[in-house]
């Protein structure tokens, strides 16, 4: 995708302890910073949180994950985190991920959740006022079915 694509985006400025011997960031740690700029976009859309969903016996699980490195982060680099709803599944939705420094695109990824009844443990359909928020901040049109 290309910056101009991403309606949100979460900075955050790599710490000492994140990086290796040669100064760049572990592999692991990408998936922290896409679950810090996830938490963030999540918050933004005001829908409800993840202690609400635990609360009402339906929350999202993880499903999916994926990195794709193209180029290292920093000790010390300020990564902009783009995080976008990329699409629906009856139960599940995909949120792609990128992480920059300035123009720089460094990481791609994605997160997949599976919306579910905490205590059986099975999805359940993604509510549809969700995903007319979803859409909506993204400002794109809710495709057709």
């Amino acid at each position: 995708m290309a910056r101009e694509d991403f309606s949100f985006f979460h900075s955050l400025r790599v710490r000492w302890a994140e990086a290796d011997m040669q100064g760049i960031v572990f592999n692991g740690h990408y998936l922290t910073y896409f679950d810090v700029a996830f938490t963030e976009y999540w918050r933004s859309t005001g829908l409800p949180s993840v202690l609400q969903q635990a609360r009402d016996g339906r929350e999202m699980f993880a499903r999916k994950a994926s990195i794709e490195y193209h180029a290292p982060a920093r000790f010390d680099d300020v990564l902009d985190i783009g995080v976008r709803c990329a699409g629906f599944g009856r139960t599940s939705v995909r949120f792609v991920l990128e992480i920059y420094l300035g123009d720089q695109h460094l990481i791609a990824g994605e997160l997949v959740y599976v919306y579910a009844d905490t205590a059986a443990r099975k999805g359940v359909p993604f509510p549809d006022d969700w995903r007319a928020v979803l859409t909506r901040f993204e400002k794109i049109a809710p495709a057709s079915t």
